[in-house]
């Protein structure tokens, strides 16, 4: 198998550093009506905080209770420490401050290869993968998790949809960017990605389903070019859902985020 050469790639964690195009040439669609919105519903902002007060994450439900996003964005940026679930609450397709459901996070679980204290970011890419337990399933009909797929190749297309900095309040998407390249432990992307996109499933079209391949971990530079960087999920999906089968679910203590869905308001698009 074709061996990145990790040398010539200067990776940084998200939220380290913006890059992309300006505004005006971004590729990045705002999902910003229920029309533009259908389909990616499961797709969700991570809030850690008071309404994401100290930072949020992008995530999607691949379970009706289970999140898929970055094993990075579970710890506190500045002191290394893990942040407990019941500062965390899940708002799937977030859109101008309505949800289609807002959950709490009952259980955490990393990759167990995954070390956030290792100071080379980019080998910790290739672990870069956490799965959150809601409080409570997201059962709405119109809600649909996503499956997984994992193996891709090179000069394949993908698509993102994210949270991002000045693009917090609604998802964006990103229809048409490619794998560039990949080796063992990392997908090379040509997607743009900027501060609260870590997370962000990473989407291929399969056999007329949409699918997720990979999360968003870091930017980073490949040969002058901005590039962003998945983990290849081969094999390490497989230890990310048998460390959660061996972790002990506990209910969060303290606060907690009342479970509520966008029928049980009055609010309409």
């Amino acid at each position: 198998m074709f061996k990145l050469v990790r040398p010539i790639l200067a990776a940084l964690a998200i939220g380290s550093a913006a890059h992309g195009p300006a505004l005006a040439e971004t590729p990045l669609r705002t999902l910003g009506t229920a029309d533009l919105n259908r389909g990616w519903e499961a797709v969700g902002r991570l809030d850690f905080g008071e309404t994401g007060e100290t930072g949020f994450c992008t995530a999607a439900l691949i379970t009706s209770e289970i999140v898929l996003t970055a094993a990075h964005c579970l710890y506190d940026q500045t002191t290394g420490d893990r942040i407990v679930a019941q500062d965390i609450q899940f708002q799937a397709g977030l859109r101008f401050g309505r949800a289609e459901a807002y959950r709490g996070v009952r259980r955490v679980v990393v990759h167990p290869e995954y070390d956030f204290a290792d100071a080379n970011r980019l080998g910790r890419v290739g672990t870069d993968l956490a799965l959150l337990e809601l409080d409570q399933p997201v059962r709405l009909g119109h809600v649909r998790p996503f499956r997984t797929q994992l193996r891709v190749e090179p000069g394949q297309t993908v698509q993102v949809v994210s949270y991002g900095k000045d693009r917090a309040e609604a998802p964006s998407r990103e229809e048409a960017c490619e794998i560039l390249t990949r080796d063992n432990e990392i997908l090379v992307l040509s997607c743009e990605v900027d501060f609260g996109s870590s997370g962000a499933p990473v989407f291929i079209a399969h056999e007329g389903e949409t699918r997720i391949v990979s999360v968003i971990s870091a930017m980073a530079r490949w040969h002058g070019q901005d590039v962003s960087l998945a983990a290849v999920m081969e094999g390490e999906f497989d230890a990310l859902i048998a460390e959660f089968a061996r972790t002990p679910a506990f209910a969060p203590v303290g606060k907690r985020v009342a479970a509520t869905d966008a029928r049980d308001t009055a609010a309409q698009d």
